[in-house]
């Protein structure tokens, strides 16, 4: 293990764990605001919040760069395909419309502008409500992926090169 792989490998994992905690934030803030609608939450919305929280607890007990915080790859190898399907599926829910896709108006903005409270508004009445948020719940939950699919290749490496360094061969 040199230097420059322990820099990178705690320089991924806080990148880690500020991705996971702002996913984990804006849409435990959207599954705050579902609940007090009464209504019941998306599973994908559900699943991205358990998502950010296996990974921002894993992320935060492997930060130390010990050998055994590299052992863990294949754990990053998980969570990236975790990341990758959150992103796949949240992103499915409003494809290449975004913020004007219906599924964002009837649910995302329409809970997280507090919509619901006004029961008289049109769709086009509301405005952008938590357009933004759904912007960034998107934006680092992709790059969350790509910190762990890193994480996942760099922890290889340094264990592959551990091993061959230490073998009794």
């Amino acid at each position: 293990m040199g230097a420059a792989s322990k820099v990178i490998h705690i320089i991924l994992r806080v990148f880690e764990v500020i991705c996971s905690v702002i996913v984990l934030g804006l849409v435990a803030r959207f599954l705050h605001l579902v609940s007090q609608a009464g209504v019941s939450a998306d599973s994908r919305i559900v699943y991205a919040i358990v998502t950010a929280s296996i990974s921002t607890l894993f992320a935060l007990v492997f930060i130390a760069p010990f050998i055994y915080a590299y052992l863990a790859f294949p754990m990053d190898a998980i969570l990236f395909v975790m990341w990758i399907v959150v992103f796949g599926l949240l992103t499915s829910r409003t494809g290449s419309a975004m913020c004007n896709a219906s599924w964002y108006w009837n649910y995302w903005g329409y809970y997280w502008g507090g919509w619901w409270r006004v029961p008289d508004l049109t769709v086009w009445d509301r405005g952008y409500g938590g357009c933004a948020s759904w912007r960034a719940v998107l934006a680092f939950s992709f790059l969350a992926a790509m910190a762990y699919l890193v994480s996942a290749i760099l922890g290889a490496v340094v264990v592959h090169r551990y091993r061959g360094k230490n073998s009794p061969v």
